[in-house]
């Protein structure tokens, strides 16, 4: 399996397990201990490459543990607190006080599902006090996959990942602070942009006026990247949210060969193609992802293994105005409807998706 699958196959387990998390050593064994071994690559049962409760000496502290030490040539190179799953990512004193006193370069600390990536920009041998690189396995940003892969075992490289730790900490927080910007303007911004277009002095009463406009004006900027973007991957045609009568309750129906021919009088919404990733990345722990297709039909959303139409994993019935189905097929291709109400519920089918696509390997 290549690294981005198997970091999206942690990504989606930690989105399937979480909820049953209750303890910090749950997170560990569930979450953390996968990342150190299937992701990066490193032995956890192997104590010269792996130290579970790393303890040295820090000051007038004695005996002091970090949950895990990552080694290299007999040198610590990572260090990784971690915190349990259901916590925000916040204080890292530990691994503050940890990072002086070890060869250490690169300090980790994690709930399983966001890990914040220190080292030190700021002051040689003291780690910096914000991250370098922020991944959240509920979001993955694919532009960090290729710096997360510098600290694989395999293609350890230290040097590298310093070098651009600056550029990856100024625009990820970059990015992070746009991204709020965009959820909720703060003033500053709602009066720059307000400027760009009103001559006149910056009062209350314009302030309360343009407030809410910048907030719409923000969100359907927003949305019309995200439809241009949707044109561009399905070529020509216009992007309107689909509507048609609602499909019938729940039911189980034969396949029929002809009805997922592709057909040019479509409209594709964005949460079909929502839904078709979630399928997408359930699909990709049993074959490699480019094998995973969709056809858009008028009351439907197939998803295809190898673009097949003899090969059906899953269809989306989301032209209702109200209730969604997934539709999931047994061995003979027929096909059952199960109410959704919202787009994570398609985790809850996870084995039966993968069951399916195991069946046309076999």
């Amino acid at each position: 399996m290549e690294f981005t699958e198997r970091l999206n196959a942690l990504a989606l387990k930690v989105q399937n397990q979480k909820h049953a998390i209750q303890t910090e050593e749950a997170t560990k064994t569930a979450f953390i201990m996968p990342f150190i071994s299937s992701v990066l690559g490193y032995d956890v049962f192997d104590p010269l490459e792996v130290v579970p409760e790393f303890t040295a000496d820090v000051g007038i502290k004695r005996g002091e543990k970090i949950d895990y030490a990552i080694m290299r040539d007999g040198e610590v190179q990572l260090l990784v607190e971690c915190k349990l799953s259901s916590l925000k990512i916040e204080h890292a004193s530990q691994l503050y006080r940890y990072f002086a006193v070890t060869n250490a370069r690169i300090a980790v600390l994690t709930n399983g599902e966001v890990y914040h990536f220190y080292t030190d920009l700021d002051a040689p041998n003291r780690m910096d006090s914000k991250p370098f690189l922020v991944l959240d396995l509920a979001d993955l940003d694919e532009s960090l996959v290729p710096e997360l892969k510098k600290l694989t075992k395999e293609n350890f490289d230290l040097d590298s990942i310093v070098s651009a730790a600056e550029e990856l900490k100024y625009v990820g927080a970059i990015k992070r602070a746009l991204a709020e910007d965009f959820k909720a303007p703060t003033p500053e911004w709602s009066k720059y942009l307000t400027s760009k277009v009103y001559d006149g002095s910056y009062t209350q009463k314009v302030r309360d006026q343009f407030g809410p406009l910048v907030q719409k004006a923000l969100k359907q900027y927003l949305s019309d990247q995200v439809n241009e973007r949707l044109k561009t991957a399905l070529g020509a045609g216009s992007y309107t949210p689909a509507e048609s009568a609602p499909q019938a309750s729940v039911s189980s129906t034969p396949v029929a060969d002809a009805d997922l021919d592709r057909d040019t009088e479509i409209e594709t919404t964005l949460e079909e193609l929502e839904g078709y990733q979630i399928v997408k990345a359930i699909a990709c722990s049993e074959v490699k992802p480019q094998r995973i297709a969709h056809r858009d039909a008028k009351s439907y959303f197939a998803i295809l293994l190898d673009d097949n139409n003899r090969k059906p994993i899953a269809r989306l019935h989301f032209n209702g105005k109200s209730q969604k189905y997934l539709g999931l097929f047994d061995a003979e291709k027929n096909e059952t409807r199960h109410p959704i109400e919202a787009l994570d519920d398609i985790y809850s089918f996870a084995d039966a998706i993968r069951e399916r696509v195991r069946g046309y390997n076999d």
